[in-house]
Parts: structure tokens; C-alpha cells; sequence
């Protein structure tokens, strides 16, 4: 992260000097106790340790969401028209209340860190935008305050912490190395690098609001076949015909929405990895931009962020459910087996089954909450891809958005229509039910 504009947000967020209590639950809010900088900050400085850590875009999912949900417990402490996510998320713990008067902001973030740090590789990476935000506070905030709220920040984190250990994930990492299936059509590793499949286990991990991982089963894929003039041919051809005539706008649209934390470069014997924000941390963004656009508080930004966050990670589990199901085989195998030997997809084919599009289910889950939040007249500039070498794209809408964002794999020849269309489905489904499920607001 940019030092100097990290230091520049902070100080202008954090101008006025606030002191919380948590006693002050009616009391009004000055603008440096609401401001989000400091949330968005810390957002940003957990979002580079996921991209430089390289973590699957399931796995990036369960990062963000028990970080912006021990945030958002915190905050709420101190705002009764925000609802707790216990009572509503199955096993969700009763997080500690604070004993002393807090700064809740200072302690939301702060809940926010360690949670975040808790979860990646390069813990220490954290320490350095930590000790920024503090630094900060500590200018607005008595050291009696202070101490008190980093105590408290430190025993939610622990309280969500603990939690997340009863989410099946350490289990699933003790699991068998995934077998291929050997059937005609289904998946196998993909050029450049064969990499081996991610995730086959993720239908295990805990979901927040859905009652089981296959709650939302898609159609089955139209069946497999090589004959000419066959569904399942028609539904390749269409991706090699398309990949082989992209304009312009299609060719950018791919790219904007590719999204691949780890895209291998091979130039003769030179192999290197390209690291970029994932489709979940670009959703989480679009969250930000919409919530800086809207002037919202801290609290309102985390419950965006808080119900993006969740809308991706059940989305994940029910597209990985069905991708480890129907196991079908990628365009890129296909026409390179059926149609043409020569052909290359724009973008590089991820590692895992292509049945559904993940983009298409999780962009629509993330759309559907955030129109919930903001509306369905928000437009946006989304600048997330900016940092990657990508130029900004203006959206009137988030579902605008959503379905661009599950088009751009079909320019990018790694999905059939058919995974697309039913991945829009499947996400709308996952998206309606955690806005059925959790009410954070009115």
C-alpha cells in the first residue's frame, strides 16, 4: 500500500477528535466517529496480503468475510439500528461486550486486523498498516480510551477466530490429493501449466445462510457429446467461434473481469505468475467504491462490505458444489480435441471443472445485496482493475455489472453459455437468500 496516501486518507478522515463511550448508544455521531477511511484502509491492506499471498478465490472469500464481520460486531455495539449477525447466522457466537468505554471505529478495525491477520500467510505484512491506524487514533483518542478499545478489538477477534475453526476448512486441508475422473467430458488440467485442481473439497466448508452446500442445484449441463451438430457441440462452437472473432469492446470486457490470482506466463523456458485481485476482492471493491460514492458511515460501509463478503462466500460453496458434480469438461479441452487443435482461449483456463461460471454466480450474489444497500440506480465508475493495468468502466447499475461480469467468460473463451446463464441463476438464488436470512438494517 501507498504509504503517503494512507497517511493523507487517515488524517483527513480522523480530523475531529472523538471520544466513544459504550454507554453513548443514542448519542449523535460526529463525522471523524462515522468516517470509513480507516475501514476502507484496512480493507485495502488485508485485500495486497491476499493477492500477494496467492489464495484460491474460495479461499480469499473466507478471508473477507470473518474479517468484515468482526468489524461489523464491533461497530454495532455502539449503534442499536444495526442488527447483530448473532440469532441469525447458524452458530454465529455472542462476540464480547466492552467492559469500559471504547472507541468502537478504533476497535472495529482494529477486530478487523487481527482477524485478517489470522487467516493469511504473511501475517507481519499486516503489522505496518496496523501500526498506521493506530498511530492515527491514538492522536483523537484518551490513552485510557485507547488501551481499552485495543483490548476490546483483540477479544472479538479472538471470539470470530475461534469461530471459524469449526468451519471445516482446517479439515479439508488434511484431505486426499483429488483424483481425475477419466470419463469422456469431464475436467482435466488445462495449458499452460496443468495445474491441479483447487478446491474439490470446498462443498464441506460451512455456509452462513445457506442450509447445504447443494440448496441451489443448477440444471444439469446439457449432455456431452462430439458429434456434429450436437447441444453440447453448438454450445463449443459458439465459444470458438466467438474467441475467434472478439472485437475491441469484448476483448476488454474479458479482460477487466478476468480476475485470475495467479495466471502463469510461459515465454520459452521462462515461466512466470502475473498476481491480480481475485473475482471476490474486485466485488469487495465495487462495495467500497459504491460506499465512498454514498458517503456512508463506517457502520453502513461494513454492512456492505459485511454482506457482500457473505453473499461471495456462500456463493463459492454453492458454485463448487455443482463444479466438482457435473465435473465437465472446459472449452479450451474440447475444441482443441474436437474442433481445433490450434485454438487458444483469450484468457487462461482456471483449474477446476467449468460447470457453473463462478463469476456469473458470485457477481450476481454480490450484485443483489449491494442493490439491497445502495439501490438499483447507483451508478458507478469501477476503478478495482485500475492497479492491475486495466482503465476504469462506468455501470449504471451493480446488476449492469454482475452481467457483464458473467459474459466477459464467454469472450474469454473459458465458459459455455449454458454455465453462464445458469451460474446468473444460481447466483440471484444465493443472493436472495442471505438477504432472506440476515437483516443487518432497515
Amino acid at each position: 500500500m501507498n504509504k503517503a496516501i494512507f497517511l493523507v486518507g487517515l488524517a483527513l478522515a480522523l480530523a475531529t477528535p472523538v471520544h466513544c463511550s459504550y454507554a453513548q448508544k443514542t448519542s449523535p455521531r460526529t463525522p471523524a466517529a462515522d468516517a470509513a477511511t480507516p475501514l476502507h484502509h484496512a480493507h485495502s491492506a488485508l485485500n495486497d496480503i491476499i493477492v500477494h499471498d496467492i489464495f484460491s478465490p474460495p479461499v480469499s472469500s473466507r478471508i473477507y468475510a470473518y474479517a468484515h464481520m468482526a468489524a461489523y460486531e464491533t461497530f454495532i455495539q455502539q449503534d442499536t439500528t444495526y442488527r447483530s449477525l448473532h440469532g441469525q447466522l447458524r452458530d454465529f457466537p455472542r462476540v464480547p461486550k466492552p467492559i469500559q468505554p471504547v472507541s468502537a471505529p478504533l476497535a472495529g478495525v482494529y477486530a478487523f486486523l487481527l482477524t485478517g491477520k489470522g487467516l493469511v500467510f504473511s501475517e507481519k505484512a499486516l503489522d505496518d498498516s496496523t501500526q498506521h491506524v493506530l498511530l492515527y487514533y491514538k492522536k483523537i483518542v484518551s490513552p485510557k480510551v485507547f488501551k481499552a478499545s485495543l483490548a476490546h478489538g483483540q477479544a472479538v477477534a479472538e471470539s470470530i477466530l475461534a469461530w471459524t475453526r469449526k468451519d471445516q476448512y482446517r479439515e479439508t486441508r488434511a484431505l486426499r490429493r483429488y483424483n481425475l475422473m477419466k470419463e469422456e467430458g469431464k475436467w482435466s488440467p488445462t495449458p499452460p501449466v496443468y495445474m491441479a485442481a483447487i478446491e474439490p473439497y470446498w462443498k464441506k466448508i460451512r455456509p452462513f445462510t445457506l442450509d447445504s452446500a447443494a440448496q441451489y442445484k443448477p440444471a444439469p449441463p446439457i449432455t456431452f457429446s462430439r458429434a456434429a451438430g450436437s447441444a453440447f457441440y453448438q454450445l463449443a462452437h459458439e465459444v470458438y467461434t466467438i474467441g475467434k472473432g472478439l472485437s475491441a469492446e469484448q476483448t476488454t470486457i474479458a479482460d477487466f473481469w478476468d480476475c485470475n490470482p495467479f495466471a502463469v506466463n510461459v515465454h520459452g523456458h521462462l515461466n512466470f505468475a502475473t498476481k491480480k485481485l481475485s473475482p471476490g476482492g474486485h466485488w469487495l471493491s465495487i462495495a467500497g467504491i459504491a460506499s465512498r460514492q454514498s458517503n456512508a458511515a463506517i457502520t453502513r460501509t461494513s454492512a456492505a462490505y459485511t454482506l457482500t463478503a457473505i453473499a461471495l462466500f456462500d456463493g463459492f460453496i454453492s458454485c463448487w458444489d455443482e463444479k466438482y458434480r457435473s465435473n465437465l469438461i472446459r472449452p479450451e479441452t474440447y475444441i482443441r480435441a474436437v474442433i481445433d487443435e490450434t485454438w487458444r482461449p483469450h484468457l487462461q483456463t482456471p483449474p477446476f471443472p467449468e460447470y457453473t461460471s463462478g463469476h456469473s454466480v458470485i457477481s450476481t450474489a454480490a450484485a443483489t445485496v449491494l442493490t439491497y444497500v445502495f439501490g438499483d440506480a447507483l451508478a458507478f465508475i469501477d476503478t478495482s482493475e485500475v492497479p492491475y493495468g486495466y482503465g476504469p468502466r462506468p455501470f449504471p447499475s451493480f446488476i449492469a455489472a454482475s452481467r457483464e461480469a458473467a459474459i466477459s467468460r464467454l469472450y474469454g473463451g473459458i465458459h459455455y453459455r449454458q454455465a453462464i446463464e445458469e451460474g446468473m441463476l444460481q447466483g440471484k438464488k444465493v443472493g436472495d437468500c442471505v438477504l432472506q436470512k440476515i437483516i443487518l438494517f432497515q
